[in-house]
């Protein structure tokens, strides 16, 4: 089975967000700059980019217009849809069991957003955290997000001041809680993870200065999610899109902080007398299986399994023989000016008891 490695951003906010502004053409021209692949677009309860023509490819980038609902707490993601599942008036109204059958009874697909978004107290950033976890359906849910992860950062005027100018020194990976909720629910079942950056362009002040936090053609430079399909593109949107989307649902994925050295490469592979899996995918153990993840740049490498840690190496391999069944996947972390910083989070393989 081969697999292309596509880097791109999900969630994202343009002009047609009430409280986004740039305009969409920018945005595509930033990521092809950065060398994205993909954008999955989420302005807020509408998919208007879609009806004026934006979806699809444009010189190299792929568009894939989603919506975001996004009532007080509990935002969702949803892709795969022919229109929109709500609208502004009413999504405050909206319980989040309600919008996550519609979306999946419509066919599409849905990813809890930011989910332990605390907010930044000190610039009136309010908290914006999924709160029902009696909810079910969801495809997944972001993992690490980045305006959640800078805005943790924001404990004081100046200390705000260097982190805007140097993000990507500031981020700290995705939360504990959030990583430990997720690891208990891939205990259950599947539940694709994946990164998000929540860029709006939003104009703030700062000791008087007005700035842009951020300009897309520096967020593009930080937290990604690759998607691994099987084989290139075609170069035909409509099925380059369901392609993407399909191994998304998979789990066929991976976070990543790209801005210190790209994470294309990385691979979890699992095989077993002829058999293999990766990311996403349901294996039976026979007897024993060989389960080898690889990084493009040294780093340390960290095998996770049912949430706890299970081996760890520091170079660009690491290979383990696999006895048991578990949830397994892998995080590594790169070092920068003499610090260990996050850098790779991928979807679990599932390993199970043969039958």
């Amino acid at each position: 089975m081969e697999l292309t490695d596509h880097a791109g951003v999900i969630h994202l906010h343009s002009a047609y967000s009430f409280d986004g502004r740039a305009p969409l053409a920018e945005i595509i021209s930033a990521a092809r700059q950065n060398g994205l692949v993909f954008l999955l677009l989420t302005d807020h309860a509408t998919l208007r980019a879609r009806d004026d023509g934006f979806e699809g490819w444009h010189d190299g980038v792929l568009v894939v217009v989603g919506e975001e609902i996004a009532p007080r707490f509990n935002h969702y993601l949803a892709f795969g849809l022919k229109e929109a599942v709500s609208t502004p008036d009413e999504t405050p109204e909206i319980p989040p069991q309600a919008y996550i059958d519609r979306v999946r009874d419509r066919g599409g697909m849905g990813f809890i957003a930011h989910p332990d978004h605390e907010g930044a107290e000190l610039f009136h950033v309010k908290h914006y955290p999924w709160t029902d976890w009696r909810a079910a359906g969801y495809t997944g849910l972001g993992i690490w997000d980045f305006m959640t992860d800078w805005q943790g950062s924001l404990s004081g005027r100046f200390r705000a001041i260097l982190s805007y100018a140097f993000p990507a020194l500031f981020l700290r990976g995705p939360s504990p809680k959030t990583l430990a909720r997720w690891d208990r629910l891939t205990q259950e079942r599947r539940v694709v993870g994946i990164g998000e950056l929540d860029n709006h362009d939003s104009p703030k002040r700062l000791l008087g200065i007005t700035l842009s936090v951020f300009p897309f053609r520096r967020a593009f430079s930080l937290i990604r999610t690759h998607v691994l399909t099987e084989g290139p593109f075609s170069g035909n949107s409509g099925e380059d899109i369901a392609a993407l989307l399909n191994a998304l649902k998979k789990g066929r994925a991976y976070a990543s902080l790209d801005h210190f050295r790209p994470a294309t490469g990385f691979s979890l592979i699992l095989t077993e007398k002829g058999r293999s899996a990766t990311m996403g995918d349901e294996f039976p153990l026979e007897c024993s299986a060989e389960l080898v993840v690889r990084v493009p740049y040294r780093a340390r490498i960290r095998l996770i399994r049912n949430g706890a840690l299970f081996h760890e190496k520091t170079g660009t391999a690491l290979s383990l023989a696999i006895g048991e069944p578990g949830v397994y996947r892998a995080e590594a972390e790169l070092t920068v000016l003499g610090r260990r910083r996050p850098w790779i989070f991928s979807n679990p393989v599932y390993v199970t008891s043969r039958p």
